[in-house]
């Protein structure tokens, strides 16, 4: 597509001079001509260069009455009350043929199996081609209804039906809304204090990543926030049910650049978390641990930090005006050797599927959107796999989509597995030893096989 923005002015011009043909041959020749030409120029019409098309929508699914939360395998926590409201956020991208679908929900996590309730319920999109990221938050009630020891688990199956449903909901107003668009794609270091790494303070990725689609007008449609941080500013033991650092971020978002926000996490494993940190008030000084700022005030700085920063990284950046779209995935088998995670596969109300020999099949996505990349991670990987998938994937934007289209555990590499007293927890929740090489070797397969990104503008 083209810039169009002086074909107005030259109509008018043309429209005024002639006037006295209006009704005549002559000027309905004229006419047509012209619209053809301004059609051409505009790129309208034109079968070798399909529109590039965004839409977007919202739904809400925060539980009325509240429902306690989950930070994790274990016990809920109960609430008293909530900040902000869970939300289920879509983006679909379409280019000729190919639809792909965004989607973004506030929870811990959203398993494959409830992946796959949203899709069937979209019928007009490939089930391949709509990718589901949980934004991780602590603050949510249990999506994976974990096994509880007694019999019974800890998952409320009626408002987990309900998260489906308002997401396939969200993914479909999404279609009924696309549009043209251009499309801006950014990556860079967000400054500030938002993130750190729990285990090695300095040892994570800075780098956001953005999309922004804009209507030729200059209207925002929707813009795509990726970046690598555990959303538990609040935690789960503060009695308060929040998408925690993420619903100020979108608000903060809308309220200046207009459209639909949404997040995405990263590569934010082993625990690359939000900064919430008092440096004040250290806890533990020989071991770098300090006491936390457990707040919605904080939720809000971090949020409105990461907002202001993804304006800043796309202040400038120029349009991409008819981007590519690639979508290809393949199916990826991992060894479940954890016994607490397998535990959870046997014995969850949800009936996660699995397999005969103790593994379990998982789908990793790869988009090419414009000039960026964009690879998926059924889980929380831990941030020196995300460093190198990033360093061998194809193009100068890299993105990578944490906790997307599953969400069971950790991903080490196999010499960070078991390897320290710190890492024990990450270690018990993995599926195992070798989940992050079978991960690294499928994905860069995946991307040796597909097509190069577009080169920047």
């Amino acid at each position: 597509m083209h810039d169009t923005t002086n074909l107005g002015f030259a109509w008018k011009s043309v429209d005024t001079r002639y006037g006295h043909f209006r009704n005549s041959l002559t000027w309905w020749m004229l006419s047509s001509l012209l619209y053809g030409l301004i059609a051409s120029v505009a790129g309208v019409g034109s079968a070798s260069e399909p529109d590039f098309c965004v839409g977007a929508a919202v739904r809400q699914y925060t539980p009325d009455p509240l429902l306690p939360v989950s930070g994790g395998l274990g016990p809920e926590s109960a609430v008293t009350k909530k900040q902000g409201e869970l939300t289920a956020r879509a983006v679909v991208f379409q280019r000729g043929d190919t639809v792909v679908a965004m989607v973004s929900v506030d929870a811990l996590g959203f398993p494959a199996v409830l992946c796959e309730r949203v899709r069937q319920r979209v019928p007009r999109i490939p089930a391949d081609q709509i990718l589901i990221s949980a934004t991780h938050t602590h603050s949510a009630p249990d999506c994976y209804a974990f096994p509880d020891g007694r019999g019974g688990h800890t998952g409320n199956l009626e408002y987990i039906e309900r998260v489906c449903q308002r997401t396939a909901e969200a993914v479909n107003a999404a279609l009924d809304r696309l549009r043209p668009a251009w499309l801006r794609v950014a990556t860079g270091e967000a400054r500030g204090k938002i993130a750190y790494n729990y285990y090695a303070p300095d040892l994570y990725d800075r780098r956001m990543g953005l999309l922004q689609a804009v209507t030729p007008a200059g209207q925002t449609i929707a813009t795509v926030v990726n970046y690598a941080i555990h959303p538990e500013v609040l935690g789960a033991n503060v009695g308060i049910l929040s998408p925690d650092l993420v619903g100020p971020l979108c608000q903060q978002l809308e309220q200046q650049v207009g459209g639909v926000a949404m997040f995405v996490n990263g590569a934010q494993g082993g625990m690359v978390t939000a900064d919430n940190r008092d440096l004040d008030r250290p806890r533990d000084a020989l071991k770098a641990y300090w006491h936390d700022q457990r707040s919605w005030q904080e939720c809000v700085r971090i949020g409105h930090t990461m907002a202001q920063e993804a304006i800043r990284l796309l202040t400038d950046t120029p349009f991409q005006k008819a981007p590519s779209l690639v979508c290809v995935s393949r199916a990826v088998t991992f060894p479940v050797e954890s016994d607490l995670i397998w535990n959870v596969i046997e014995h969850s109300p949800l009936a996660y599927p699995h397999n005969a020999d103790r593994t379990i099949t998982s789908r990793v996505n790869l988009v090419n959107l414009g000039t960026a990349q964009i690879l998926t991670i059924p889980g929380e990987a831990m941030p020196n796999i995300g460093f190198y998938l990033k360093r061998k994937m194809r193009g100068a934007q890299p993105f990578l989509f944490g906790l997307t289209n599953d969400a069971f555990g950790y991903i080490l590499s196999k010499i960070d597995y078991h390897s320290f007293p710190r890492y024990d927890y990450i270690t018990r929740t993995s599926l195992g030893e070798m989940t992050g090489e079978i991960l690294i070797r499928e994905s860069l397969e995946l991307v040796d096989e597909s097509p190069v990104p577009d080169s920047p503008p």
